[in-house]
């Protein structure tokens, strides 16, 4: 393994000094902050996706990272529910959710017994479009500054924009004092809110009056590579029963259109060539819901931010900008064919080859010596559990409806009468209060009763209650992880941490994430900027939360102040 060294930022004058040293004349000197940073996160990527795929990518997307950047093969989110705004809610703050206030998508509130919604407040509406009472609207809820509100703090000049498919993906990593925009699934349009702005600049609106939306309609999504076997088919079995894989540059992933891939209106059936919209007589509500679930939802994405460079003319000047962009369709795609897929597979070739386009774009518009590139996931995502079943591993779907059932019934034949566990809330479960105080009883001995029924659960690996969340105890697994998920004033007093493998979704087909395993918290972290972050592999573990501190370092601004993380080691 090779040793890393801590950050360290080249300054002017040492590159100077040494460039005068040698024979040739002096090369030009990269600035000693970038103009730009651009912070991509490419929502639901486990980093064995990257790896995996290695061979097959173009030259100029994942792998500037992998070539010519600092690739992090061990880098990991350290709190137990994994899920998108958890994961967006860390990426920018170095803040662990028992610090962000984004316990998960969204939590039923233990005061008010109301469901929450990770960026909702009702205060503001999106600006030219519907505001549904749980749309994402403002950052409120998250309880912690992010690089960019430390960077605007320092300088007002300098502009932080979101873009991203998902309101959460948008606004979480923008911070308070930048500005989000995000896809309308009913109109086709990126917006922001009435938090930001009282009406969209002059190039959003350009862009959305274009239409850019209607033009993917009826666009066929086709295999980049090869997908037939020998025999012409585009799928293999080695033996009646055995996994059935892809065929062609794909026969090392799941062939489509098995019965555990989604068929569900959401998405454009679950076999390639797929025609995006092939069922709707055209452009409309219908149809834009179509777009994230494929590849042009990230050609679309990535072109309105395009739009936004341009529009606000960023890093063009000496105050430094921050673009985040979160590419939410590799989730979708991860959610209905899982991520062994083969549509999943072509998705990751898809999506690089729209990397590759923007990173060049880049070049040209800002200058590759000007910015820094930094990518990440929110979370990982496991197998389906059907293929991963059929591949000889311990894996089912799992209910938490039935979960919360077998618990009550526990609890019953311990306290008597009563539905006393009430309702599941992210990783947790909730009960009656109420009812606990008018039995005479303590509610952490009603958690502890809990907790014991739970053990016994043959999909439950551990159970926490609110003593040991608030110990200092280290050594029990998934204590630490579910501990930085957990948050005293909005997250369920009882915590359950699933057996590996199961899957807790009401979902019949496709997969999920939201564990403290490997395959939901193994993500890459990539960066590529010569200047400030060298090139090379790391093989040591980093966490999610390590990229503020690090970011703050190459802007030399203070950390933000919930941050836990510390600078990421630089290759050498």
């Amino acid at each position: 393994m090779k040793a890393s060294r801590p950050l360290v930022i080249l300054s002017t004058l040492a590159a100077a000094l040494l460039a005068g040293c040698a024979s040739e004349p002096p090369k030009p000197v990269a600035p000693t902050k970038p103009k730009l940073l651009v912070f991509i996160v490419i929502d639901g990527l486990p980093m064995r996706q990257v790896t995996g795929y290695r061979d097959q990518f173009a030259p100029d997307g994942f792998r500037r990272f992998l070539d010519r950047g600092a690739t992090y093969l061990e880098a990991h989110y350290s709190h137990a529910h994994t899920v998108t705004a958890a994961g967006h809610s860390v990426m920018l703050t170095g803040a662990h959710p028992q610090r962000t206030g984004i316990i998960g998508n969204e939590w039923v509130d233990p005061q008010t017994r109301k469901e929450v919604y990770n960026t909702q407040d009702k205060d503001y509406q999106y600006i030219g479009n519907k505001t549904d009472s749980m749309a994402g609207t403002s950052p409120r809820m998250l309880q912690a500054e992010t690089v960019g509100d430390v960077l605007r703090t320092a300088d007002p000049l300098s502009k932080v924009i979101g873009v991203s498919g998902k309101d959460r993906g948008a606004i979480l990593p923008a911070g308070h004092k930048g500005q989000a925009y995000m896809f309308m699934g009913a109109t086709g349009q990126f917006a922001s809110s009435t938090y930001y702005m009282d009406k969209h600049p002059a190039w959003a609106e350009a862009f959305n009056a274009a239409k850019p939306a209607d033009a993917l309609y009826g666009k066929v999504w086709t295999p980049l590579l090869p997908d037939k076997c020998a025999d012409g088919k585009t799928s293999q079995q080695a033996s009646p029963g055995a996994p059935l894989y892809a065929c062609g540059a794909y026969a090392r992933s799941a062939a489509d259109g098995q019965d555990f891939q989604s068929t569900e209106k959401s998405v454009n059936g679950n076999t390639l060539p797929a025609v995006i919209g092939g069922k709707l007589s055209g452009p409309g509500a219908e149809f834009y819901k179509l777009i994230l679930p494929s590849p042009y939802g990230d050609e679309l994405t990535l072109a309105f931010a395009r739009a936004a460079v341009e529009g606000e003319q960023l890093g063009l000047d000496e105050h430094p900008d921050i673009l985040t962009v979160s590419l939410s369709s590799h989730d979708y795609v991860n959610h209905a064919f899982g991520p062994e897929s083969k549509l999943s597979h072509d998705h990751m070739l898809q999506l690089d080859l729209h990397l590759q386009a923007f990173f060049q774009y880049l070049d040209q518009r800002v200058g590759k010596g000007n910015y820094l590139l930094m990518l990440t996931a929110d979370h990982g995502f496991a197998d389906t559990p059907e293929w991963a079943k059929s591949l000889g591993r311990d894996a089912k779907r799992a209910s938490s409806k039935q979960m919360l059932e077998y618990t009550n019934a526990g609890l019953v034949q311990r306290f008597g009468e009563g539905k006393w566990a009430t309702a599941t809330s992210a990783m947790g479960l909730l009960f009656d209060e109420q009812l606990i105080a008018q039995r005479g009883l303590k509610s952490e001995d009603v958690y502890q009763a809990a907790k014991q029924v739970l053990l016994t659960h043959p999909e439950v690996a551990a159970v926490f209650t609110p003593d040991q969340l608030r110990s200092n105890d280290e050594s029990t697994p998934y204590l630490a992880a579910m501990r930085k998920s957990w948050h005293p004033d909005r997250a369920a007093p009882v915590q359950v941490i699933p057996k590996q493998g199961r899957l807790y979704s009401t979902r019949t087909s496709g997969s999920s994430h939201g564990t403290p395993y490997a395959y939901d918290h193994h993500v890459p972290i990539l960066a590529w900027g010569p200047a400030w972050v060298g090139q090379g592999e790391v093989r040591q573990w980093v966490e999610v939360a390590d990229i503020a501190s690090t970011l703050s370092g190459v802007f030399q601004i203070p950390v933000p102040r919930q941050s836990q993380g510390k600078p990421l080691p630089l290759p050498r």
